[in-house]
């Protein structure tokens, strides 16, 4: 029996949080705070052919309020750059990566991202993006959260400490970079986890009715 055919679809939160194994990225992060630096993690990434991303903005207590994304995190599986666009902006050498078709860019809930940078940068067309819940099912995952797909293929428990955090704040707290870390490359790692697996039929990916 295939590892496709035998792993779950399925895992509840207390399953999750019960996971003694806490996951972790244990490579290098660069926080991206100039224009220089940002120039220099383009270089990086431009030569990469697959990476995952993530965003994260500001949270809202208010209703109706809606604020602009403000960290765009790049990772592959050693190294991590936290771009602080609400310091440096979405900036030409930025808006060419991520407008850059031939580097794969693995995220999750994309429209919501897309959306979000957008409000930034307008006139950005992200290309080059997977979204891994429009994959993920035809591979039997049937969770829409990066924290449960995690859990499900790796048996590893993600944390939530820093999903509140002002990612506006002058200077953020380790916990901060290490969360945003964390979720670029989970993106990551759960894709190349899913590639795997043996290929589904296209009808699990909807491509057949």
């Amino acid at each position: 029996m295939s590892l496709m055919n035998k792993m779950r679809s399925n895992i509840s939160k207390e399953e999750v949080n019960a996971l003694e194994k806490q996951a972790h990225f244990n490579g290098e992060v660069i926080v991206v705070d100039s224009d220089i630096a940002v120039n220099e993690a383009i270089a990086f990434l431009q030569q990469q052919t697959v990476v995952g991303f993530d965003t994260e903005t500001r949270p809202s207590f208010t209703r109706g309020e809606v604020n602009e994304v403000s960290l765009l995190q790049v990772a592959t599986l050693n190294r991590a750059y936290l771009f602080r666009v609400n310091v440096v902006g979405i900036t030409d050498a930025l808006t060419h990566f991520l407008e850059n078709e031939q580097v794969l860019k693995i995220g999750l809930s994309l429209h919501d991202d897309f959306r979000a940078m957008r409000r930034r940068k307008h006139g950005l067309e992200p290309k080059g993006f997977v979204d891994l819940q429009k994959i993920c099912p035809a591979y039997g995952i049937r969770e829409q959260s990066l924290r449960s797909m995690y859990a499900i293929l790796f048996n590893e428990r993600m944390s939530k400490q820093a999903r509140l955090t002002n990612w506006e704040m002058e200077k953020l707290p380790e916990k901060a970079i290490a969360y945003a870390a964390l979720d670029a490359y989970a993106c990551l790692r759960i894709y190349n986890a899913i590639m795997e697996l043996a290929v589904p039929p296209v009808y699990r990916f909807g491509l057949l009715q």
